[in-house]
């Protein structure tokens, strides 16, 4: 069964600027491909992603080409740095057009977002990352995405001090466990779903 991923980076950087948010990403892309997950990572700072909660927002809206890449995929990866204590703006910028999917059916009735899953990559230099794992969870699970056990993964410096994640030597062992705790959790309910899609509205 194939399974492929989809990490959206939800950095404040354009590249080629680094960024702490894309290195747990591939981190996180890298240990999906040990278990044979195919994935690619887009950075949405790059990208016209016009305000809105439509699928398409018009002339030099690039959000409909990574919502395509958002349907292809069988698992999400929606990665944040922490600013303030909340996921950056382009990260709700990500979810706002995800909102489209509330009202976008397929023909029995579902959101055409039903059986995809979704895991949640943040970094920041001071505390938060629960609280923006649980906003983006529920947003998530809100436009259809369903959510594994375990599917965060984070890193967060202590406050007041100025290291970023990638400034780390090594990347400490509990991330690392996490990291692929997430990978696998996430492999293992998108192939369950891909076998067994959630039941359609018998209405329709």
């Amino acid at each position: 069964m194939s399974i492929t991923a989809l990490a959206i980076n939800c950095t404040l950087k354009q590249s080629p600027s680094s960024s702490s948010c894309e290195l747990l990403l591939r981190q996180s892309l890298g240990e999906l491909e040990k278990l044979g997950v195919k994935g690619e990572m887009v950075r949405a700072a790059d990208h016209n992603i016009k305000p809105g909660v439509t699928s398409d927002e018009g002339d030099g809206d690039d959000w409909p080409a990574i919502r395509a890449r958002v349907l292809a995929a069988d698992i999400l990866i929606l990665g944040t740095p922490i600013w303030l204590g909340h996921q950056s703006s382009i990260c709700q910028r990500v979810l706002e057009r995800l909102n489209a999917f509330l009202g976008e059916m397929d023909d029995q009735g579902r959101m055409i977002s039903y059986g995809r899953v979704a895991g949640v990559a943040v970094v920041g230099n001071e505390d938060g990352a629960h609280h923006v794992c649980a906003e983006l969870f529920q947003g998530l699970n809100d436009c259809g995405f369903t959510i594994p056990a375990n599917s965060c993964t984070y890193w967060v410096g202590e406050a007041m001090h100025g290291t970023d994640y990638k400034e780390l030597e090594t990347t400490p062992e509990k991330v690392v466990q996490t990291t692929a705790a997430m990978a696998r959790n996430c492999l293992h309910l998108a192939q369950l779903l891909k076998g067994s899609q959630y039941p359609g509205d018998p209405e329709s």
